[in-house]
């Protein structure tokens, strides 16, 4: 009985100690998945921030909508077997109203982080929302009057431009603490991210250059059109039955590049749409984020850099 009693006790102590380490490991496995790192804010006290606070709206499962960011933050996903020191600033896309936080930031980062890439989501500076329901304010914004669009355009891409200038910095500066390589920070955009991404390129400086671009469906209304002097590869993607007639932007961007003798790799998909991040919609264009990752190795950017 006794020896029955004291096998009882000790296998509760071990279950007790199993669980607190579960518990621990769990801790340190949340807190090492994401990490918020403020940026310098961009944008003015002029532009009536002063009472602005930062909105989330959940509409379906990782499908999550950010708006009013005014100051820019980068979340840090590290990825745990990343051997080539390669990292990856992500734009979400929305108009420059809104940002598709999940779909076209947080997912994409957890994808690029499970093949061996460091990945950070930029929520850069946006137009401002004075109600609860950005999604009608957008319609208003874009829709109804196109000299109050561009108006609103024109104020915060250099704003927008300036955050991702500074999140390139921040992590190019932080390399050694995060274990990256300073030579392979890479910068990609959605839609109105990809008029972030061409803006940064244009009008970058070697503390602020990246080292290659990504553009998914870009949207073209960017500041500047000089093509960097130094090598920076590009990779861009667009769906030939994008509602918004987007393909004729990325076959800018890739003559561009063309002509500059850069490298660059198009790949327009028959299907797809917009927006379409990645989600799984059983057309083409699913693929995309896999051939991302192909490029990458193709350009060498998933190797340590002495091979």
């Amino acid at each position: 009985m006794l020896k029955n009693k004291y096998q009882r006790m000790k296998n509760q102590k071990l279950c007790i100690l199993i669980c607190l380490l579960v518990v621990l490991f769990s801790s340190e496995n949340i807190s090492a998945q994401e990490r918020t790192i403020p940026l310098v804010q961009s944008i003015p006290m002029s532009y009536e921030i002063q009472n602005l606070e930062e909105g989330l709206i959940d509409t379906i499962p990782n499908k999550r909508i950010a708006y009013n960011v005014v100051t820019p933050t980068l979340l840090y996903f590290p990825s745990k077997n990343n051997i080539s020191g390669t990292s990856v600033i992500i734009a979400p896309g929305g108009a420059l109203q809104l940002l598709s936080i999940d779909n076209e930031g947080i997912e994409v980062a957890k994808y690029l982080n499970k093949n061996g890439i460091d990945a950070f989501v930029l929520k850069y500076s946006l137009i401002r929302t004075h109600s609860n329901n950005p999604f009608k304010e957008l319609n208003e914004n874009f829709f109804t009057s196109e000299e109050k669009r561009d108006s609103m355009i024109s104020l915060i891409i250099p704003y927008a431009m300036k955050d991702g200038l500074s999140a390139i910095a921040y992590v190019r500066e932080n390399t050694k603490e995060f274990r990256l390589n300073p030579n392979r920070i890479g910068f990609m955009g959605f839609s109105a991210g990809g008029t972030v991404t061409m803006s940064v390129v244009y009008n970058c400086n070697n503390d602020n250059r990246p080292n290659f671009i990504a553009t998914i469906y870009p949207w073209i209304g960017e500041i500047g059109d000089k093509v960097p002097s130094e090598k920076t590869p590009a990779f861009i993607v667009v769906a030939n039955d994008d509602p918004l007639n987007l393909v004729p932007h990325s076959l800018e961007i890739f003559n561009k590049w063309k002509e500059a003798n850069q490298p660059v790799e198009l790949h327009v998909y028959g299907k797809g749409g917009h927006g379409f991040g990645v989600d799984k919609h059983n057309v083409p264009s699913d693929g995309w984020i896999k051939s991302f990752v192909e490029w990458l190795g193709g350009e060498g950017f998933l190797l340590p850099e002495s091979q």
